[in-house]
């Protein structure tokens, strides 16, 4: 059942079954004669269609008068855009984002940088299709607008600007309410759960500008937060420490597992690193191995930035070692 979480605004609990996240939120925020505008969808399945749709009829909200904020590329966030719009109303998404979504060697990319990084040598077409970001994008065409940061929406009593985010995702957008204090954070920030920092690309430092963005999201006055998944929270000040103090340790954990063992791929250096998942790493199921890896290449890529860490390639596997 959809819960007021302030004046106008509801938040809608999507469960995604068979998910570690469990469940997606995505908001309503009600509108005048100007119309309403959605935060984030979910995924592209018929179990979240199903919730959404008896969500929104109970609120009485008309999708045609509806636009579409999306914080971020992911499937759980931007998967049911098109079947909610249905070519009408406008999907709102930042434009490094938006530039990954039409790319047709995309997934086949990931997956080449994934094998250099030590994740197994798989058919990669049987790899991507495990992938939920994969299965449970978004179909369909998509009247899709593209944001920078600093854009403005006025949405019946309420008066927002776009805060570009990068860490996440390279174009995670936030939506900030300064008046009333209300910011939906997206994956930026999220109380119960960490964020997943990953890196699939070279000339990219995912976790060094999730770092900035945090600073720069603690200068915000904020009194509500409503984030991506689970709890919505008040001051999200003191959870940006924590954020901060957590990345910077599993920094330090990727920095002493090579110290300890010497030259390594990301994969090696994923399958030492603690993980809040039961059982051995080798028994993990290959997507949390993928994401794993992920997580551990933005951490050495952060240490690499600082200078701490270096990568020779041979042979097409990249390792990793202290400088």
């Amino acid at each position: 059942m959809a819960v007021e979480v302030a004046p106008d605004i509801f938040r809608m609990e999507v469960p995604l079954p068979g998910n570690p996240l469990r469940s997606v939120n995505s908001y309503i925020i009600r509108g005048n004669d100007d119309g309403n505008m959605m935060v984030d969808t979910a995924m592209n399945r018929p179990e979240c269609r199903e919730v959404l749709e008896r969500e929104l009829s109970d609120l009485d909200v008309d999708m045609t008068r509806t636009d579409v904020f999306v914080t971020h590329m992911h499937a759980d966030h931007l998967g049911l855009a098109p079947y909610l719009t249905g070519g009408r109303g406008t999907v709102f998404l930042g434009k490094e984002d938006a530039a990954f979504i039409d790319e047709s060697d995309y997934w086949m990319r990931m997956y080449a940088y994934g094998v250099m990084n030590g994740f197994p040598r798989l058919d990669p077409m049987e790899a991507i299709r495990k992938h939920p970001g994969y299965r449970y994008g978004p179909l369909g065409e998509m009247n899709l607008r593209t944001l920078a940061g600093g854009e403005r929406f006025t949405v019946g009593r309420y008066e927002f600007r776009t805060v570009h985010t990068p860490g996440h995702t390279e174009g995670h957008m936030m939506l900030y309410e300064k008046e009333e204090g209300i910011l939906f954070s997206g994956d930026h920030i999220l109380f119960d759960i960490t964020p997943n920092i990953s890196l699939f690309e070279e000339d990219k430092d995912p976790l060094s500008e999730y770092m900035s963005s945090l600073k720069m999201t603690r200068e915000l006055r904020v009194e509500n937060t409503f984030p991506g998944h689970r709890t919505p929270m008040k001051d999200p000040g003191p959870r940006i420490e924590e954020l901060i103090s957590h990345h910077l340790q599993r920094a330090e954990e990727a920095f002493d597992i090579l110290r300890d063992s010497g030259p390594m791929t990301a994969m090696d250096v994923a399958s030492r690193m603690t993980w809040d998942m039961r059982g051995s790493f080798e028994e993990f199921p290959l997507m949390q191995k993928w994401f794993a890896l992920g997580e551990a290449i933005a951490h050495l890529r952060y240490l690499e930035t600082n200078g701490k860490v270096g990568v020779r390639e041979r042979a097409g596997i990249l390792r990793y070692s202290l400088i």
